[in-house]
């Protein structure tokens, strides 16, 4: 059909822009970041639906959209529609009223309540929401309670619209828009034009990059100090993100020059305002005058400051404090222990047993099959003959369920032990009101970043007895820090490494490949394929390939010849999010063969399906559901817009706008992974993840297998990542602070 569009001249550089007015039928793909959004229109005069592609503001089933651009034809998928300019219309069709109401826009509006509405008032309908919204009463189901619900949903939509229209005018995505809104209401126009740099620290998920972009157009100079001070910020909050605690000052200073364009001077100026305004602190590194250097200095975020100057003083205080344990015969009590569980200890976990009942705290640290559990389960037994008060905790829920399990005790997560409060916004459990516990074994102290530690430790009573339990050679924390390898290295504490493999441990490939792979070894591979074993190694190079492997191997051959369930019992663990073979790729092709239900919630380019298993990826002290914690989507309200997942046991409700706190978990990070053991784990391993593969990281993943190992990819790539050992170096001070001793 030949296009019957007058061409639009009301702006000189776009002559040749045609326009056309549609209303939406469908949103098939909208980016939450960048605004895009591809859409199906139904436009008079077509008998096909009209695809349009373009930055949209938050379009709506059912609005009518007009648009202005150009006609484009796309290699897979035909004519489309090239959106330049845009504006929406409110739906004059009862139909398309129906679909506007239905479309989850509005909280309290649903399909089967947007058709009862448009049914008893037809074209009238929008008019009697904007003017007498108390008139729905007369709609079966609405009651005065819902009505205030779709009054203020319906109120802040229009206030939203605006913010949405003065964001993307200065380039930011409109999905912001709604939390921008709720973090500063109706004043949250004339906040942006004051100070948008606060965009930044304020909302989750924009960064100082979109912020800058707004402010550059709202007429900011390059060299504003408060551009330079926004910016420093964000670059030490983006350096914590990859580990530090703190960052050298001329090193920070030729960063922010870097990444800001800016001058020296300016820097200085900014990072001394922020310095007075206590936002970080400043920190002369020159103990020894004699040889004092320049600017030897380190600058911390405030909060990361006070955290490992807190651990210092509180590992000080409980090392230094009495042990009220009374004091008992360490040999009778091996003795005793030893009849009880059944086994004779070896020396090393003679050795650890012993300091866990003698000292007031200690480290055990060791791969898999050197006997931790062991030790922590006769450590159990003689303090629990004692009549102490014992408490196990680790930071993941997955890990305190494995603590559990192999100990017959109860373990909790560090957040939950310390009884995070909704109404004061921070942790019950402090100096002020610490735990009731006389001996603390932690787990996977490997996994623990400073800030945690620091609020941890403030919680433990200056007489109890503090066990952390760990791996060394696992990956460091996803939070900032070293604290296992700081606490290691400072030499204030007794340690016991563990590195013998006991004769039971030595029948699993898993562990012997995995102290293999410590070793800098390539780990051994099976020949024989007939025969059921835990460790296999299928290569392939090419990516294409490697996917359908894995769809294969999570979809059928696991399932059929190990009998492990592909969702529950199945994990693949990738080294990258991005890419062909990464999470975000997996999880889609994974969600696809593994959960094809059409009960789901589109948001932005995700499905969410009843049924998917998904992953919080930020703590929500709120819901008490944590980063990292897996869970399954129980059932899904079209009509509310909301979500429930099932974590160990516990229903939580999403609504839509909280769903960026979740993610699908057929595939997930080996980072995402720490404190987990699955049945089984497939693990992709191509030349494509070179950046990132390093042997702390490929044994961290092969570890995290309890029954299978199943590793896809190239031994190229797989040898590379395991003679890789340089893992990089974290600015933390704390090491130093403990042996200042």
């Amino acid at each position: 059909m030949t296009d019957q569009f007058t061409f639009l001249d009301k702006r000189p550089d776009h002559e040749n822009l045609l326009e056309i007015e549609g209303q939406i039928e469908r949103i098939t793909y909208a980016d939450e970041e960048s605004g895009y959004t591809v859409a199906k229109l139904i436009v008079q005069g077509y008998q096909d639906l009209i695809t349009v592609v373009g930055n949209i503001i938050s379009p709506s089933p059912g609005e009518t959209l007009v648009v202005s651009g150009t006609w484009m034809d796309h290699p897979k998928f035909g004519r489309q529609f090239k959106v330049e300019d845009h504006r929406i219309k409110v739906p004059a069709t009862i139909q398309g009223i129906k679909k506007y109401l239905g479309s989850g826009l509005i909280k309290g509006i649903g399909p089967v309540m947007a058709s009862r509405i448009v049914k008893k008032f037809g074209e009238k309908t929008l008019d009697i929401i904007e003017q007498r919204i108390d008139e729905l009463v007369h709609v079966e189901g609405i009651g005065p309670k819902r009505i205030d619900m779709i009054r203020e949903a319906w109120q802040e939509q229009k206030e939203i619209r605006d913010v949405m229209i003065f964001l993307q005018t200065h380039g930011v995505g409109s999905a912001y828009a709604a939390k921008i809104f709720k973090r500063y209401g109706q004043g949250s126009i004339p906040l942006l034009t004051q100070n948008p740099y606060r965009l930044a620290t304020d909302i989750l998920g924009i960064g100082f990059n979109t912020a800058d972009r707004i402010a550059g157009n709202l007429g900011f100079a390059k060299n504003s100090p408060l551009r330079a001070e926004a910016g420093m910020l964000y670059v030490l909050n983006q350096l914590t993100d990859e580990g530090h605690v703190y960052y050298p000052y001329e090193p920070l200073i030729e960063k922010c020059q870097e990444i800001l364009g800016v001058d020296r001077g300016v820097m200085v100026q900014a990072i001394d305002t922020l310095n007075q305004e206590e936002k970080i602190v400043i920190e002369d590194l020159d103990q020894d005058f004699s040889e004092a250097r320049a600017n030897a200095k380190a600058v911390y975020l405030t909060r990361f400051y006070i955290s490992e100057t807190g651990i210092q003083h509180h590992f000080r205080r409980l090392i230094h404090s009495p042990k009220t344990i009374r004091k008992i015969d360490t040999d009778k009590a091996l003795q005793w222990v030893q009849e009880k569980i059944h086994l004779h200890l070896a020396n090393k976990q003679v050795e650890a047993v012993k300091k866990a009942i003698s000292d007031k705290v200690m480290v055990i640290t060791g791969g898999p099959g050197t006997g931790k559990t062991t030790i922590i389960n006769a450590v159990i037994r003689i303090y629990s003959e004692l009549g102490v008060r014992i408490q196990l905790a680790a930071p993941t829920g997955r890990a305190t369920k494995r603590m559990s399990e192999a100990t017959g005790h109860p373990a909790k997560t560090i957040h939950r032990m310390l009884e995070y409060s909704r109404q004061t916004g921070g942790f019950q459990r402090d100096q002020d009101h610490p735990l009731d516990v006389d001996v603390l074994i932690l787990d996977e102290v490997s996994m623990i970043d400073t800030i945690l530690m620091y609020h941890l430790l403030k919680a433990i009573p200056s007489y109890a007895t503090l066990i952390l339990v760990g791996d060394e050679n696992q990956l460091p924390s996803v939070g900032a820090g070293s604290i296992l390898k700081d606490i290691l290295q400072s030499g204030v504490v007794a340690v016991v490494e563990l590195n013998e493999i006991f004769r039971q441990a030595q029948k699993s490939k898993i562990i012997v490949n995995a102290h293999l792979i410590n070793q800098g070894l390539i780990p051994e591979f099976i020949q024989d394929r007939n025969n059921l074993e835990d460790f296999y190694f299928i290569e392939q190079d090419d990516p294409v390939q490697v996917i359908q492997i894995i769809l294969e191997l999570v979809s059928i051959r696991i399932p059929k010849r190990f009998h492990l369930d592909p969702i529950d019992e199945i994990q693949v663990l990738s080294p990258m999010h991005k890419g062909i073979v990464g999470t975000g790729n997996l999880n889609i092709r994974l969600q696809e063969i593994l959960n094809p239900s059409e009960t789901k919630l589109i948001r932005g380019e995700r499905a969410f399906r009843l049924n998917d298993k998904v992953m919080q990826i930020r703590n929500n002290y709120d819901k008490e559901v944590f980063n990292g914690d897996m869970g399954r989507i129980t059932s899904i309200d079209p009509e509310n817009q909301t979500i429930t997942i099932v974590f160990d046991g516990m229903p939580v409700i999403y609504d839509y706008s909280e769903l960026d706190e979740v993610v699908q978990a057929y595939a997930i990070s080996v980072h995402k992974s720490q404190g987990s053991e699955y049945p089984a784990v497939i693990i992709p391993v191509l030349s494509q993840h070179y950046i990132l593969l390093q042997r702390n990281l490929i044994y961290t993943a092969v570890t995290r297998g309890k029954a299978l190992v199943v590793l896809v990819g190239s031994k190229k790539a797989l040898a590379m990542g395991i003679k890789n050992n340089k893992v990089m170096q974290r600015y933390t001070y704390l090491a130093q602070r403990l042996r200042s001793e």
